[in-house]
């Protein structure tokens, strides 16, 4: 089964992670490296990325077949999204294992969530 893990940052961590001395930003960036790397060794990655800042973002809306478009900065949120991994993994026990192991679990937030095919849930 597939699962979406998805990485929430907040503005509060992300300061956090600014004032981090340069050896413990080395260390959240090679616990990513081992989580990829296990990853692709077991064969349960399918692809993970991290997201630009919000505030190059652009909402859209289509309202009587028109799209309308909006650029960033939005409206202060408390998370935003800032990458995901999909992988392919037996259980979402599994998946939360995995999910663990994202050294933002420690500061803002992490999700998993079954990924659905076209027929339904993919169970």
């Amino acid at each position: 089964m597939r699962y979406l893990v998805l990485i929430y940052t907040n503005p509060d961590a992300r300061q956090l992670w600014e004032q981090l001395p340069e050896a413990e930003k080395a260390s959240g960036l090679r616990a990513y490296a081992a989580l990829n790397e296990d990853l692709a060794a077991s064969g349960e990655m399918i692809v993970s990325e991290s997201l630009a800042d919000p505030s190059l973002a652009k909402h859209l809306t289509v309202r009587d077949g028109e799209a309308m478009t909006t650029d960033g900065p939005f409206a202060e949120v408390k998370e935003q999204l800032a990458g995901f991994y999909l992988v392919e993994c037996n259980s979402i026990d599994r998946a939360t294992e995995i999910a663990a192991r994202i050294p933002e679990a420690e500061a803002g937030v992490v999700e998993v969530r079954p990924v659905r095919t076209f027929s339904g849930l993919e169970m």
